[in-house]
């Protein structure tokens, strides 16, 4: 159930009970793709230390190892991982997409090699509905068809078509084997409006629990990104969630959020930090630089992880520079802690009234890949 409690403009803040917890949004979902964040970040740290909500893991990574079949008998993601909260599934769609020149596409679903062992590996919406109903996620995802940006708009509509008859399917056999998992559909279409617009209008009509946005964050121009959004959005239940996939920078977020979604995943805060790229409130810093060596500081004067409150730059860019993997581990830790401080203070800001000024202060600064504290 999706509870709207505040709104300005399209900005929305609410509450969205699922199975396994209430999730308060806007929300940032962590990647853990293989059942962990990259880092070693553990479920006990999220859940204790860095103001998680959500978990979010990889269908087709845990289908390959350690199998779907291993998880369920272990009793299911949460019980296997420790997490203990909702936990969304992506469907692998995303995942054949970029895996585009071993695949083969047809109407019964996909085929492709395994990136671990090459073995062939076949994936349509009935298979993709058995492995997360296996995995025993809180939220499945509908399979789909992730089409490059830019495309034909002939192969565009081709693959929005099929995405549909898909989603049809998977909401058949997910009724049949996780009735009481909630099911996203995904909503595909290239950077066409039109396009974008009859499939949700399409997918809307099949009263799922949540609506996703795909397919974007792909390459194209963060403008051209907005504008679909802003096309799509009016289209859109009011009264479920709205999942922008694979988004992407604080700034990206932060003009999301004013556009009326309400949820969001990347893997980006986790993989900048083990390369040393840190958000800040002012934007990245590259701990690489040779200016930290010597510096006392923490990432961010303003940030109160536990590694700002513990550690100085230059500590943690000795640990980066020396192999150490409690370096990676701390700057994990930052970056995931910034983004769910940033998330919380959005809906603050939703709930006083003022995320207009909220976003107009950071919207700019927090977008920047490398902030200008970083020139040498």
């Amino acid at each position: 159930m999706y509870r709207l409690t505040h709104q300005e403009g399209a900005a929305r803040r609410a509450s969205f009970l699922t199975p396994h917890g209430a999730i308060q949004t806007p929300a940032f979902m962590n990647v853990a793709t293989c059942g962990a964040i990259k880092g070693g970040v553990s479920a006990l740290d999220m859940k204790d230390l860095l103001h998680t909500q959500v978990m979010l893991c990889n269908t087709y990574h845990l289908h390959v190892r350690p199998g779907d079949e291993l998880v369920r008998d272990m009793g299911g993601l949460r019980a296997f991982t420790g997490w203990d909260g909702p936990i969304l599934t992506d469907s692998g769609g995303f995942q054949v997409f970029s895996l585009a020149k071993l695949r083969n596409i047809t109407e019964e679903g996909v085929t492709f090699a395994s990136h671990v062992s090459g073995a062939r590996i076949f994936m349509g919406s009935e298979e993709s509905m058995r492995i997360q109903a296996n995995l025993g996620g809180t939220i499945a995802m509908a399979f789909d068809e992730c089409v490059e940006n830019p495309a034909p708009y002939d192969y565009a509509k081709l693959a929005c078509d099929r995405t549909f008859r898909w989603l049809v399917r998977c909401k058949e056999e997910h009724e049949r084997l996780a009735p009481g998992q909630l099911l996203f559909g995904i909503n595909q279409g290239c950077t066409y409006e039109d396009l974008r617009i009859g499939h949700m209008q399409q997918i809307r009509e099949l009263d799922l629990d949540g609506y996703a946005i795909g397919g974007l964050a792909v390459g194209e121009p963060k403008e051209e990104m907005y504008r679909v959004i802003a096309a799509v959005e009016p289209y859109m239940p009011p009264d479920k969630p709205r999942y922008l996939m694979g988004v992407g920078t604080p700034g990206n977020i932060l003009e999301a959020v004013r556009l009326g979604v309400d949820l969001f995943d990347c893997v980006m805060p986790s993989r900048n930090a083990r390369h040393g790229h840190l958000n800040t409130w002012e934007g990245i810093i590259n701990l690489n630089n040779a200016k930290y060596a010597r510096d006392p500081q923490p990432i961010d004067p303003a940030c109160d992880c536990p590694v700002c409150q513990n550690h100085s730059r230059a500590y943690l860019r000795h640990l980066l520079k020396a192999g150490e993997t409690l370096g990676l581990r701390l700057c994990v830790m930052h970056n995931l802690y910034f983004y769910n401080t940033l998330m919380e203070k959005i809906r603050a800001a939703l709930e006083e009234g003022r995320f207009g000024e909220f976003h107009a202060r950071y919207a700019q600064a927090l977008d920047e890949r490398v902030s200008s504290m970083n020139i040498l």
